[in-house]
């Protein structure tokens, strides 16, 4: 479903991404871990070219991503994201925020984009929320209003960078169940956290990054248990231990 090779990418004189090459099939749900700086955050931008990369390249369901265009703007439509930042309108409804990208992208009719629309906002816990604006519900409601949106495009992946790090913790579970369900209905998914208990339930496999490099790819329990490298190993260290 995600298939990277040979990606590299720089900022300037800094190498983020190296060598990069993986295969994600439809179905799984990989986590990538790793200390700040690492380049995950990168890595899950570069897979709908909102971080345009050096070499290498990227294929969604076996079409390669291109430069820009119609085409680019396809196959984004393919590819749910949810960032830190929820990046919700805050001058449509909760619903009209749902609505907007099936009708606009998809041509969706309107009363279809509303049933599937509040479908999901049910789905997410929030479909009592609906004709609410998004500076009138929690961090928590409103990530899982951003889910809603993502899913709303009928995406074939979804991408998650993040999620979680900017809700009150008292948040962060309601948003992680919904994503939890969402692996378990068998949604292609990647995300990057620092939720380590997430990456146990939910993960079919991890991702481990330092500078630029996936140094570790592997399952969970392995992951957790048994790390193969030095720097996975004071990583978890140092995040396990508090």
């Amino acid at each position: 479903m995600i298939a990277m090779h040979g990606v590299q990418k720089h900022f300037g004189d800094l190498h983020v991404l190296r060598d990069i090459d993986i295969e994600i099939p439809r179905g799984q749900v990989v986590i990538v871990i790793g200390p700040s700086g690492s380049g995950k955050s990168t890595l899950c931008r570069t897979i709908n070219r909102l971080e345009p990369i050096d070499e290498g390249t990227i294929a969604i369901d076996g079409l390669v991503l291109p430069a820009e265009g119609k085409a680019l703007a396809a196959l984004r439509a393919d590819v749910g994201m949810v960032f830190q930042s929820f990046n919700l309108f805050a001058h449509k409804t909760i619903l009209q925020n749902v609505m907007l990208a099936p009708t606009k992208v998809r041509k969706v009719k309107k009363d279809d984009a509303r049933t599937r629309a509040l479908e999901l906002l049910d789905r997410v816990g929030i479909a009592d929320q609906a004709e609410k604006f998004p500076a009138q519900l929690s961090g928590g409601q409103q990530q899982r209003v951003a889910i809603a949106r993502a899913l709303a495009m009928n995406p074939k992946v979804m991408l998650f960078d993040e999620p979680t790090s900017a809700l009150d913790p008292e948040m962060v579970n309601e948003v992680l169940d919904v994503m939890v369900a969402l692996a378990r209905d068998g949604m292609t998914m990647l995300v990057v956290t620092h939720e380590m208990g997430f990456a146990r339930k939910a993960g079919n496999r991890v991702l481990f990054m330092s500078d630029g490099q996936i140094v570790e790819d592997t399952d969970p329990d392995t992951f957790f248990t048994n790390p193969a490298s030095t720097r996975a190993k004071d990583f978890l260290g140092k995040i396990l231990s508090h």
